[in-house]
């Protein structure tokens, strides 16, 4: 089994193709009949399963409808774009806003996102549904979306729900990006939602942390004291240098760059939403999927996994954490199911004259299914030994301490000092040095997410839950979001498979060489400790006789 320190002396054990998709600027009309022909019509298909299966409310809901989703080929993003494909076989058309990225045309990149094996479900399942998707050239990050003029007037006449989760998900993001992508953005998009006359709900993905610095939170807009006009007018007359040094009197008592962009945003788009039938959702720590498409998918290293890769490869051996702390964890399967039942919810109550500002709904784990830090190390690492990764330097062993002066007391024992010992053998045999490098970009991570592993806050998702009691039985089977239903250790059982397979693409055939490889450092590991100590006994040994 492998040890983690709690940081107080105690040890616990833990072990290139045709182009499938349209062009938003060309007619939609001919795209369809030009898939018509290559896939032998989709209808048939949807007249088929309609058929066969009778349609819940959501369902319904989604039947004949245009999608607008931005941060598609997103973690959040491709989830819901599978999820809508696979379950609404009536949805019209899905318009994707994407933008080139690394000399990759808009085109490659929807290629490359659906052969990601997310999707390969949904090929079985579905196999003819590429001609729903709609690829639209834009960009958050630019003035307008980056949108031309015909691809604006596209989306405002056809889209009836848009799903904008497109942001910049860096903690430590400089401000100007921040504000242009987590705040201009969703305005700009807002704007646009004014002018769309079939526009059923507007589903503004925010965070739970964008009140990051309040000991409670509950589903209700809270005060930003910045002004959005005001603030951009004045970063863009101040020099990078200046925005720095001015970013602690900006950002207040919230954390980060990403937590304060996305708090006003919220309030912008409040203050901004007139009749639009606007929603937002906060959920808390995305994970991998809990069961849909497949279990344990995941592919970036935010947050919990970065963690994870960091203590299973034996690099992070320290981190400035609170064992007992709530972790709020949430699968990203079920929070896009809450999302999509939450649109439909959403457009419900504005069409009855209900609601009197936009609703918020905060998805959280610790309301019905609370597990700590502790839990979380506990689970998701105590089968290290049955799947260890092929590419772990060191044996596990993470301290995990509330104090910032023990957590740089290990780091430079634990990190700093191997790191700078493996360095200079580098250079003695003529290669590049690039520990402390790396350890300084790890200590970087682990700093940006001191707060949410030390601060306990204490959340109210009553709406949400009032979400999930009103559902139908039959859409809380296609579509289940009660936290209450997760099984943890069930969940954690193939958390780390997942991560292998998934993030470092490694077959399940590698795990017998990659045991090898980990019995060894586990027993250098041990002797390494066991050598440490001795030289520490002998040399308070020939102190205290030297003294005596």
């Amino acid at each position: 089994m492998a040890a983690v320190d709690d940081g107080i002396g105690s040890e616990s054990f833990v072990t290139k193709s045709d182009r499938n998709f349209s062009d938003g600027s060309k007619n939609i009309d001919n795209n369809k009949n030009y898939y018509n022909e290559c896939n032998n019509s989709e209808n048939s298909v949807d007249l088929n399963m309609n058929k066969t299966h009778k349609m819940s409310v959501v369902q319904e809901f989604y039947n004949g409808k245009n999608i607008l989703i931005t941060g598609a080929t997103g973690f959040l993003g491709k989830i819901l774009v599978e999820k809508l494909l696979r379950c609404c076989p009536g949805v019209e058309n899905i318009y994707i806003l994407i933008r080139q990225k690394r000399g990759k045309d808009i085109y490659t990149r929807i290629e490359e996102m659906f052969e990601d094996s997310v999707f390969d479900r949904l090929k079985e399942e579905v196999p003819k549904f590429r001609h729903k998707i709609v690829a639209i050239p834009g960009d958050c990050g630019a003035a307008g979306l980056g949108l031309t003029i015909t691809d604006r007037q596209t989306i405002i006449e056809k889209v009836h729900v848009i799903f904008h989760s497109a942001a910049t998900v860096k903690f430590d993001e400089h401000l100007k990006i921040a504000l242009i992508t987590n705040v201009q953005a969703p305005l700009y998009l807002l704007q646009m939602a004014k002018d769309m006359k079939g526009l059923k709900a507007f589903m503004h993905i925010s965070t739970l942390y964008s009140n990051a610095h309040l000991t409670r939170i509950e589903e209700k807009f809270y005060p930003c004291e910045m002004d959005c006009k005001k603030l951009q007018q004045m970063i863009d007359k101040l020099t990078d240098e200046e925005i720095n040094e001015m970013l602690p009197t900006i950002l207040g008592k919230r954390p980060n760059t990403y937590t304060f962009s996305k708090a006003l945003a919220e309030k912008e788009l409040r203050q901004n939403s007139g009749s639009v039938p606007l929603a937002i959702i906060r959920p808390a720590i995305v994970a991998s999927t809990a069961k849909e498409p497949i279990k344990c998918w995941v592919d970036n290293m935010y947050g919990p996994v970065g963690i994870t890769v960091g203590a299973v490869t034996g690099m992070l051996r320290t981190m400035e954490c609170d064992a007992s702390v709530t972790a709020e964890i949430v699968p990203v399967d079920i929070v896009v199911n809450c999302l999509m039942v939450a649109a439909y919810d959403v457009h419900k109550e504005y069409t009855n004259g209900t609601l009197s500002e936009p609703p918020i709904f905060n998805y959280v784990s610790s309301v019905e299914n609370r597990i700590t830090w502790g839990d979380f190390i506990h689970l998701a690492w105590g089968d290290i030994d049955k799947n260890p990764f092929s590419n772990a330097v060191w044996y596990i062993y993470l301290i995990l301490t509330n104090s910032a002066f023990l957590n740089y007391i290990y780091r430079f024992f634990l990190h700093l000092l191997p790191a700078a010992m493996v360095d200079g053998l580098a250079v003695c045999i003529g290669k590049k040095p690039k520990m402390l490098k790396k350890y300084r970009t790890i200590h970087k991570f682990t700093s940006v997410l001191k707060h949410f592993c030390t601060t306990e806050i204490k959340v109210c998702n009553r709406r949400t839950r009032e979400l999930w009691d009103k559902t139908s039985d039959l859409d809380k089977q296609i579509f289940p979001f009660s936290m209450s239903d997760v099984d943890w250790k069930d969940y954690f059982d193939d958390y780390l498979p997942g991560i292998r397979r998934y993030l470092f693409k490694e077959s399940d055939d590698t795990i017998p060489q990659a045991k090898i490889k980990w019995e060894r450092l586990y027993y250098l590991h041990q002797i390494v400790r066991i050598g440490f100590k001795v030289f520490v006994i002998y040399s308070l040994w020939s102190i205290f006789t030297r003294i005596f």
